[in-house]
């Protein structure tokens, strides 16, 4: 794994995080929820290529 991917899901889930509780601080908590749920996707979508990556090697490890 990439240590690159690491830092880079770790800075969505900073910039999630604090525009999560300055969403809620101004009484918008259904774009908070929007902002959360937009930040898992596109971290889903980025890990999506290392999952299947990972689904291979057990794939070929077991040679299924």
């Amino acid at each position: 794994m990439d240590v690159d991917l690491i830092f880079k899901i770790a800075a969505i889930g900073i910039l999630v995080a604090v525009l999560n509780q300055l969403l809620i601080r101004s009484g918008r908590e259904e774009q908070a929820m929007m902002t959360t749920l937009a930040g898992l996707v596109v971290v889903m979508m980025m890990l999506n290529q290392q999952i299947s990556d990972l689904f291979d090697l057990v794939k070929s490890l077991f040679a299924l």
